[in-house]
C-alpha cells in the first residue's frame, strides 16, 4: 500500500519512485504467482489488407494500491517506459508498425494497468476471391508472449470487440466489418511448459457496387445489345460488321477495367469465367451471323437443297420455330399432242434451268432464315441457363462464406 503526504499527484507520483525501479521485473510479489493479462482490440479502419487497430491490455501490478482518499485520485496516467509490460507480440506483422507512438498508460488505485496503443497492421491474409466481388474474407490476428508461458502469464479476451469498432470504424475503403470472433489456443513448449496465443478472427466483406456498377451491368447490357441485334433482317442491314464492332468495344472495355479485377487469390474469380462468357457468346453470335449471311447471299452458287435437309430443316425445323415452308405454285400436267408446240417448249428449255435455280436458291435462303431463327432462341436459351448457373453458383458459395 502507498502512503501519500498529501491528496494530490505530486504526491503520488512520489509515493510511485520505488515501484517504477522495479519496472524490469514481472509485477508479482511472489515469482510462482500467475500474471492475468486481458487483450482485446479496436479497430479503427480497414484499407485492403492494411487494419487500423487499437490494442488494449489490462493486467495488474502487485507493487501498485492506494487509498483514493489519501492520495485523491482513483487513477493516473504514467510514461508506459516506467511499468511493467508484457511481451504481447501480434504474429501476423507483415511490416514495421508505422502508427503514432503514445507513450501514457492508465494506473489503477487497484493496481490494475489499463494500456492502449494504436497499430498499423500489414498481415498477411488467405484471401479466397472465388465469389469476387461478393466474396468474404476471413483473417486472422494471434497474440501472444513472446517470452512467458502460461506458468506465469495466463491470457484473457475482453467482449464487445464487434460493437466497439462498428461504433468507433471511420475507414472502410471497399471493405465492410461483419464479425469478429474470439479463440483460444494452447500448444505444448519444448521445456514442458504451455504457451498460450489469443487468436481474433476478423470476417469483411467486400463494398460490390462499385464492380456492379462497372463491370456486371456494362457486360449485360451488351450482352443485352447484341441479343437484340438478332432481331435486325439480315438481308436489308450487315449484321456481322455490327456484331464485330460490338466485340470490339466490349474488348477494349475489359482492357480498361482489368486493374479492378483481383490479380491475387488461390483460385480464378467467378467474375472471370462471366467475362469470358460474355466474350465467348458475342463471339458466337458473330460465327453464327457468318453462317447464315453465307447461306442467304451465296445460295446461287449452291446445288438444290437434299432432300433430307429439306425434309429436316424446312418441315421440322421450319414447324419448331414457327416459319414453315412456303407454299409451291403446283400445275396440272398437260400433255402436248401438237408437233408444232415441241419446238417452243425446247426454245423454253433454258428458261425452265434457270427458274428451277431460282427455286433452289429460294429454298436455301428459306433453310437460313430458319436456322437464324433456331440458333436465335438456342442463344436466348443459352444465355437464361447460364447467368442463372453463375448467379446461383454465387449465391450458394455467397452463402457457405
Amino acid at each position: 500500500m502507498l502512503n501519500c503526504s498529501q491528496p494530490n499527484t505530486l504526491s503520488l507520483l512520489e509515493a510511485l519512485q520505488p515501484v517504477f525501479k522495479l519496472s524490469s521485473i514481472r509485477p508479482v510479489m511472489n515469482m510462482s504467482t500467475i500474471t492475468n493479462v486481458s487483450i482485446s482490440f479496436t479497430m479503427f479502419g480497414i484499407l485492403g489488407v492494411v487494419r487500423d487497430t487499437k490494442i488494449n491490455s489490462m493486467w495488474r501490478n502487485e507493487f501498485i494500491s492506494w487509498d483514493t482518499e489519501q492520495c485523491g485520485s482513483s487513477w493516473i496516467t504514467v510514461p508506459r517506459k516506467l511499468l511493467w509490460v508484457p511481451d504481447i507480440v501480434i504474429n501476423e506483422f507483415m511490416e514495421k508498425n508505422s502508427a503514432p507512438f503514445t507513450p501514457y498508460s492508465y494506473l489503477m488505485s487497484d493496481g490494475f494497468v489499463i494500456d492502449g496503443k494504436p497499430v498499423k497492421v500489414v498481415s498477411s491474409c488467405r484471401l479466397d476471391i472465388y465469389t469476387f466481388p461478393f466474396d468474404i474474407q476471413n483473417c486472422s490476428l494471434s497474440f501472444n508472449s513472446y517470452l512467458h508461458r502460461s506458468k506465469k502469464l495466463i491470457l484473457y479476451f475482453l467482449s464487445k470487440l464487434l460493437e466497439n469498432s462498428k461504433k468507433v470504424m471511420t475507414t472502410m475503403g471497399e471493405w465492410e466489418l461483419v464479425g469478429i470472433k474470439m479463440k483460444k489456443f494452447v500448444f505444448p513448449s519444448g521445456d514442458g511448459d504451455l504457451y498460450e496465443e489469443l487468436r481474433f478472427y476478423v470476417s469483411v466483406r467486400r463494398r460490390a457496387t462499385l464492380y456492379v456498377v462497372n463491370l456486371l451491368i456494362p457486360s449485360c447490357f451488351l450482352i443485352t445489345v447484341d441479343l437484340f441485334s438478332f432481331l435486325l433482317p439480315p438481308k436489308q442491314v450487315d449484321r456481322s460488321l455490327f456484331k464485330m464492332t460490338l466485340i470490339l468495344g466490349y474488348t477494349v472495355f475489359l482492357l480498361i477495367m482489368n486493374d479492378l479485377l483481383p490479380v491475387t487469390g488461390n483460385t480464378i474469380p467467378l467474375i472471370n469465367v462471366f467475362l469470358s462468357l460474355c466474350l465467348a457468346l458475342m463471339v458466337a453470335s458473330l460465327l453464327e451471323t457468318i453462317l447464315i449471311t453465307n447461306l442467304l447471299f451465296g445460295s446461287a452458287n449452291y446445288s438444290p437443297v437434299p432432300h433430307w435437309i429439306s425434309v429436316f430443316v424446312l418441315h421440322i425445323l421450319g414447324r419448331l420455330v414457327r416459319l414453315p415452308p412456303k407454299p409451291r405454285d403446283v400445275k396440272d400436267n398437260t400433255v402436248i399432242q401438237n408437233p408444232a408446240a415441241q419446238g417452243s417448249i425446247s426454245d423454253l428449255g433454258c428458261d425452265f434451268t434457270q427458274q428451277s435455280g431460282n427455286q433452289g436458291s429460294e429454298e436455301w435462303i428459306q433453310v437460313g432464315l430458319i436456322i437464324d431463327r433456331l440458333l436465335f432462341a438456342l442463344y436466348i436459351l443459352f444465355i437464361l441457363v447460364s447467368f442463372i448457373t453463375i448467379i446461383i453458383i454465387w449465391r450458394q458459395s455467397h452463402n457457405i462464406a
